[in-house]
């Protein structure tokens, strides 16, 4: 199976990922040099100057993109931007920004940081700070979703890579000692041939369209950690009982892009005969248990329960569990996460492992694991759902079409 290689850096011993994952919540308990052998401080070198993009009420900071600079001796966050007065002092106070905007446009142009966090969930806007960040020379480092459509994340890929740029979106599940673990033990041979993979959403009052693009981000990127790039795509997608048609678009309240249905199954296919699915469907709302992926292999089987920090289980007996609902097994005793504090799976913690990793991807001068580019590959597959379920036919991977299939043609 080809892996690809943004998918996971040098796999780590059990207690190298224990020391890399116990990190500082809120005020800082340990020195980052005490939490990884290459430390922060050695990272990008001396000092360097950091602003936040955050919008309250409209996006906010994301799961904690205010904070993900603090503790670091090598970074000064030199000014947050938030037109919310409110919300930016508070972000101020907590990021401990020196200075504080109202346009972010301003921000950048006065204070030229070079490390930016675009914090807003709210993806209407992404394309538009990103550029005017990669403008003033600035590595970024962003929520999901990345874009709202593939021609805006294309242009941002494009646009970073010609000015030596380097991307990282908050996919924190990806650098997750659980799931790099476990993606060691199926390249190891220990689950035996990977068959199958099984993703379903929340099934909240999101079920459907929303599911798909918000916590669906997270789950096709972990697929593609494990199984590569996808090669086509079927799927059905319906509201309330019909097949939608473009007219069924629909804004949801996080201006995230258009989104449609109710009920989506979607069928995905890889190389070597591995096949994955995506499920979200409103009527299992009452049913529906922990959103994640099931694993099935031919030696053994894997669940992950998705969260900021994973919690993987594991089966020998290498039969998954169709219906996605029920008992998932016993805990993975591999799982380096596997009796450690609640405060050690929280949202800080993830971040720092993601940003650690962009850190030294811009040191090293490569791509960082939690790539633009895997986001957009990520999004390419939301996408590529509802091109499948408004054709009724089976759609090639790659997307030609770069527009978003629900907008008038």
């Amino acid at each position: 199976m080809t892996i690809p290689s943004d998918a996971t850096p040098a796999f780590f011993s059990r207690r190298e990922f224990l020391k890399q994952s116990v990190l500082m919540t809120g005020a800082a308990l340990v020195s980052n040099e005490a939490l990884y052998s290459a430390g922060p401080s050695d990272a990008i070198g001396t000092p360097w100057r950091a602003a936040i993009i955050g919008h309250t009420g409209k996006g906010d900071y994301g799961h904690g993109l205010d904070v993900i600079f603090n503790d670091r001796e090598n970074i000064q966050v030199v000014a947050v931007a938030d037109p919310d007065p409110s919300g930016r002092a508070k972000a101020a106070a907590q990021s401990r920004a020196l200075r504080q905007y109202d346009d972010y446009r301003l921000m950048l142009a006065r204070e030229k940081p070079q490390l930016v966090s675009i914090a807003p969930r709210w993806a209407d806007q992404h394309h538009a700070m990103a550029l005017a960040a990669f403008k003033v020379g600035a590595h970024v480092y962003m929520e999901k979703p990345f874009a709202q459509i593939l021609a805006e994340a294309d242009d941002l890929l494009n646009t970073a890579q010609q000015a030596g740029l380097k991307i990282a979106v908050a996919h924190q599940m990806r650098l997750s000692p659980g799931v790099l673990h476990l993606k060691q033990a199926l390249e190891d041979g220990l689950m035996g041939d990977l068959l199958q993979m099984r993703a379903y959403g929340k099934q909240d009052a999101r079920a459907g369209g929303e599911d798909l693009l918000v916590p669906g981000m997270h789950l096709f990127d972990l697929i593609r950690c494990f199984a590569g790039d996808p090669q086509w795509c079927m799927a059905r997608v319906l509201w309330k009982g019909r097949d939608i048609s473009r007219q069924d678009a629909r804004k949801v309240t996080e201006q995230i892009g258009p989104v449609a249905g109710d009920d989506i199954e979607a069928q995905f296919a890889f190389a070597n005969g591995v096949q994955a699915s995506f499920t979200s469907r409103s009527k299992l709302r009452e049913a529906a248990g922990h959103w994640g992926i099931e694993m099935v292999g031919s030696k053994a089987s894997a669940r992950i329960l998705a969260d900021a920090c994973p919690t993987v289980y594991w089966s020998k007996t290498g039969n998954g569990e169709t219906s996605g609902r029920t008992d998932p097994g016993r805990r993975w005793e591999n799982d380096p996460m596997l009796n450690t504090a609640e405060a050690e799976r929280g949202f800080i913690p993830a971040n720092q492992r993601v940003v650690e990793d962009w850190l030294k991807a811009i040191k090293n001068n490569r791509e960082p694991v939690c790539s633009g580019r895997a986001a957009m590959k990520a999004l390419e597959m939301v996408m590529a759902v509802y091109h499948a379920g408004l054709s009724g036919a089976r759609v090639s991977i790659p997307l030609k079409d770069r527009t978003h299939p629900l907008k008038p043609a």
